[in-house]
């Protein structure tokens, strides 16, 4: 049995065979293979069914996640779309009602299409999950902490409950706000498919586009690769080689971004008006749920500041946050999720799910953190708003 290391040394350690044992795996950029005859396809035809620079990168996260197949698709989107063509027409879905905004899109266009049915709840109460739960429930997505109202779910006890309701329901988890680094899901949270957007934190540059599905279970991982190889979602071998180039630097990169996010945590709640939102501080309400999942807080967290004009010229007087879509990269970005990420959900459905107009959200990056607080100090009093000296 090959010895098993703790991530940090996993995600440097990579492991694969070459013939002229390169120190760095090849990229084989081909779509398709010679075969040696009739009777013998050998172990790759086309690469959308299947390529070796492909087959490094998921035997790699495999490692990673604790998983026993792993799946690179072209984003996260396609993720999350391979994981909806398990249901059958008319099945029964529970989602939360604080989501990533592409997935309440793709989720919303299925129920408007009839083709599910789509329930949002606030997944962030339990005893009201446990009630929703029927043997007629055959998926339930959960995100934690979700975003971008960083609210908390006890994964545990809804994954365990839904399985013993109905064994065939499959639980979904979407660790992108985590990666494998904080947080385990399939090992350590009982889930039967994590799903990450690996353009954010898995790559860390937004220089890609990919999609990681992980499973332990033999049925449900033939069933997502069926669905991969017949719609071929299949991520690039391109793209493959430098999502295993960026994965290297990982636990480094949120390391640093996690010890930012923490200050600037700590430096915004001693700003008069502002409400802050981050599982670093102890007066999260789930702050012990949330330490008892996961390793740390991430590097994600948001801010409301009463208006939607204040927030909007703070984000606009930033010099170093860009003002971007996304997480997970090198660099610090700042947004206003419900014109930007959340804009796909309408104002009325946002207003239901107390989603706040003026809720600002960064995400943290690896430049000096005193600069970081520097220049949002300065864009909150642009804001009108009063910052104590630092």
């Amino acid at each position: 049995m090959e010895e098993k290391f703790d991530i940090e040394t996993e995600l440097v350690r990579l492991g694969f065979e070459d013939q002229y044992n390169s120190c760095n795996p090849p990229l084989y950029q081909t779509a398709t293979f010679r075969q040696d005859s009739l009777s013998n396809m050998g172990a790759y035809d086309y690469t959308r069914s299947g390529n070796p620079t492909r087959t490094t990168l998921q035997n790699y996260l495999s490692r990673i996640m604790g998983a026993k197949a792993t799946f690179a698709v072209s984003s996260g989107m396609s993720a999350l779309d391979v994981i909806v063509r398990l249901l059958d027409p008319g099945d029964e879905v529970i989602a939360g009602d604080d989501l990533y905004g592409g997935t309440h899109r793709l989720l919303t266009f299925l129920k408007n299409k009839k083709q599910l049915i789509v329930n949002h709840y606030d997944t962030t109460d339990t005893e009201l999950m446990k009630q929703k739960i029927t043997k007629n429930t055959r998926m339930i997505f959960l995100e934690s902490p979700t975003n971008p109202l960083i609210k908390v779910v006890d994964v545990r006890s809804i994954t365990a409950h839904a399985h013993e309701i109905n064994p065939n329901c499959i639980v979904v988890f979407d660790n992108t706000m985590m990666s494998p680094v904080l947080m385990s899901p399939l090992t350590d949270l009982g889930v039967d498919i994590q799903y990450e957007s690996a353009t954010k934190y898995l790559n860390g540059h937004h220089d890609i586009m990919s999609g990681v599905l992980a499973t332990n279970s033999e049925k449900l991982a033939q069933d997502l690769y069926f669905v991969i190889n017949s719609t071929g979602c299949g991520l690039a071998p391109f793209d493959c080689w430098l999502l295993l180039r960026g994965l290297k630097t990982l636990a480094l990169r949120i390391e640093r971004q996690q010890e930012n996010a923490i200050k600037i945590a700590q430096f915004l709640i001693t700003v008069p008006g502002l409400k802050v939102r981050s599982v670093a501080l102890p007066d999260h309400p789930q702050y012990e749920l949330h330490k008892s999942m996961a390793k740390g807080p991430g590097a994600v967290l948001s801010f409301e500041t009463g208006s939607v004009e204040t927030s909007s010229k703070i984000i606009e007087a930033c010099k170093i946050w860009s003002i971007t879509v996304s997480f997970g990269c090198v660099n610090s970005l700042i947004s206003l999720p419900c014109q930007m990420s959340h804009a796909s959900i309408d104002p009325d459905t946002r207003a239901e799910r107390d989603l706040p107009e003026d809720l600002v959200r960064l995400c943290v990056g690896i430049e000096n953190v005193n600069d970081l607080i520097k220049d949002l100090a300065a864009a909150l009093r642009v804001g009108g708003i009063s910052v104590p000296a630092q």
